[in-house]
């Protein structure tokens, strides 16, 4: 049962950007046929494991979603007429074409109208990740509309209120309200599409080391982020941002499953045991990334993936080829302001020309960058390494306060309270 029941949820989250795309692009007013859309997943969720998938699951999903907005324009005086004739008009299975050799009941030529199809989303990606919206609402419009999780889902990943949560996924429509269901021109594509992968790649980190709460891993967000980029990467096969964002993604979670202890405890990148680490992914990820590096100039994400390869290609720990990281990490630094590749970079010194070097380089931070919780562990163990354990003590201490996540606050007291033995 749970593995029909997963199938199910699979199937749903694969259909529902294609199902909404059909209803804005026939009938316009996102928010309403989001909202349609989202309960034509839940009543197909509680009747499908009963009563078994439909021979057409889209089309089904559509004629419900479509139903649901139908009633939902009707309250609407204004649009009601119009609304009605249009869904009179026209059969719900026009919106999709259907599967080979299936004619759906009482759909005649007339039903084969233009399929949705995974075009649609990139386009909502597009929708969702517009500039008006701060980069919290995107990542919840995202999650909602794209990915297909209810609002009481995206709340409980972000431990927050589902009422809260709510409000911010409300907001976030009725910014995008009235945007063309289009992709953006030419001319404003490429800095869309980063917006787009800029999203996607926080909903993953939030996934793979959640900010907060008891948890170290969230599987459902770090998954979806995994799902949605290989949904874009279908659409842009080309496109070396895409690809060097999954490779980054794959390679980074074939690690999972030796990241915690038996009791959820938090264990660091060079004690893990490497025989735990999915192979199958690592491979794929080394793939990926050897063709984003191919596919163009490196980015951002070809880097970072490049490094995550030299990682999990380090059969131990101390094999790891700590000079090529280096200078991947100075050309990365070089392209992008972003604190975390500085603080890498920090790291990989510190292996290469040692601990006081490695130091030097995150004092330097300390004065140029915003004080995270990350730099002071960073700090703490370089200067565990150095010998200066009193320094150390008081700097994971400090980090520990910091941190909102509980795994990673009692991994950094424990390796404080080691030090006073």
């Amino acid at each position: 049962m749970g593995r029909a029941t997963d199938d199910i949820e699979d199937l749903l989250r694969r259909h529902a950007p294609q199902v909404l795309g059909a209803l804005v692009r026939r009938y316009g007013h996102f928010d309403p046929a989001e909202d349609s859309v989202q309960e034509a997943l839940i009543a197909a969720a509680g009747q499908w494991p009963r009563d078994g998938i439909p021979g057409n699951p889209r089309g089904w999903l559509i004629r419900v979603a479509s139903r649901r907005l139908t009633d939902r324009l009707r309250s609407d005086e204004a649009r009601r007429r119009r609304e009605e004739t249009a869904a009179a008009l026209t059969p719900a299975d026009a919106f999709v074409a259907p599967p080979p050799g299936e004619d759906p009941a009482g759909a005649g030529p007339a039903a084969l109208g233009r399929a949705p199809s995974e075009d649609d989303t990139l386009t909502l990606l597009f929708l969702c990740c517009h500039p008006a919206l701060s980069p919290a609402a995107q990542i919840a419009l995202t999650l909602r509309a794209v990915g297909g999780l209810t609002t009481a889902e995206i709340a409980r990943a972000h431990l927050v209120p589902e009422a809260t949560m709510a409000q911010r996924i409300s907001r976030a429509k009725r910014t995008v309200r009235g945007t063309q269901f289009r992709q953006p021109d030419a001319r404003d594509r490429d800095q869309r599409l980063a917006a787009v992968l800029q999203v996607l790649y926080l909903i993953f980190n939030e996934g793979y080391t959640a900010t907060a709460g008891p948890d170290l891993h969230r599987t459902d967000l770090a998954r979806e982020a995994i799902r949605l980029t290989r949904a874009v990467r279908r659409l842009l096969p080309h496109e070396g941002r895409v690809t060097g964002l999954l490779a980054l993604m794959v390679l980074t979670e074939a690690r999972t499953p030796a990241r915690t202890g038996p009791d959820g405890e938090l264990i660091p990148l060079d004690e893990q045991d490497r025989a735990r680490w999915d192979r199958t992914a690592i491979a794929e990820g080394i793939a990926l990334a050897e063709e984003a590096l191919a596919q163009g100039p490196a980015g951002d994400y070809q880097l970072q993936a490049a490094i995550a390869a030299l990682h999990d290609e380090a059969g131990r720990a101390e094999d790891t080829d700590w000079p090529q990281i280096l200078a991947l990490y100075d050309v990365l630094v070089r392209r992008t302001p972003d604190p975390a590749a500085a603080l890498g970079r920090a790291v990989a010194v510190a292996m290469v020309h040692g601990p006081r070097a490695g130091l030097a380089e995150v004092d330097g931070l300390a004065e140029t960058a915003e004080r995270h919780y990350r730099l002071d562990a960073v700090r703490a163990h370089l200067l565990e390494r150095a010998g200066d354990m009193a320094a150390a003590r008081t700097a994971y201490r400090a980090a520990a306060d910091a941190t909102l996540s509980e795994p990673e606050a009692r991994y950094l007291r424990m390796r404080a309270d080691r030090l006073d033995r």
